[in-house]
């Protein structure tokens, strides 16, 4: 008895099957063929992003050996290039590299990049900081130090990943300057920071003996 009672439980499903094929089977048909062609084009996306990134990856390769023989023109380009039309994890990363090949012709212009690249939100904090740092060490060496400490001193922050180079940077500044009062700030936050790397702290005492401090003998 219970097979009979299977066997008219499976036709009534097949019935409604059929049913809802006839009233649907367009539908159904459809939705297939759009996820076959989602997985299809996810996939095919995945392949097109692997590709440039390898592209990307040889062109900056190329890039820095181009930079490595002192042709920083051409290096310039070849990295322009890349921060144009390079995979998304190359472009930042060959704007600071074509600002750093400009500025071994042209600090001014290269200062500018530098700027434009810390001010780019969409660059990350880490590369904005570092770009700001490169271009407060440019700015040094042209004896801007008004503008060298207006681009360096936001990046002293104890959670600041290049801290530690602003803060030696600055001090720099202020030595260049003939000004060792607005030296001492920051030689004090550098040797009290536990973290302070032990060059810098020799590179301090270095500069100390040559430069007391005001009210040291």
């Amino acid at each position: 008895m219970s097979d009979i009672f299977h066997e008219v439980d499976e036709e009534v499903r097949r019935e409604q099957l059929k049913k809802l094929w006839e009233r649907h089977g367009n539908l159904i048909v459809a939705a297939a063929i759009l996820v076959v062609a989602a997985v299809a084009g996810w996939r095919g996306y995945g392949w097109w992003e692997a590709r440039k990134a390898a592209e990307s990856g040889a062109a900056f390769e190329a890039a820095s050996l181009l930079a490595e023989a002192d042709k920083h023109s051409e290096a310039e380009t070849a990295f322009g290039k890349i921060a144009a039309d390079g995979a998304s994890g190359y472009r930042a990363l060959a704007r600071l590299h074509e600002a750093g090949e400009l500025a071994q012709v042209d600090a001014k212009a290269a200062v500018a990049d530098y700027e434009k690249i810390a001010s780019d939100g969409t660059v990350g904090p880490v590369l904005s900081d570092l770009a700001a740092l490169r271009a407060g060490a440019l700015l040094i060496d042209a004896g801007n130090f008004d503008a060298a400490r207006k681009e360096l001193e936001p990046l002293t922050g104890n959670d600041r990943t290049f801290r530690h180079s602003a803060r030696e940077l600055l001090v720099l500044a202020a030595w260049r300057a003939g000004d060792m009062n607005a030296a001492k700030p920051w030689i004090d936050m550098i040797l009290s920071d536990m973290q302070t790397p032990s060059g810098t702290r020799s590179r301090l005492e270095m500069l100390g003996a040559l430069n007391p401090l005001p009210g040291k003998t």
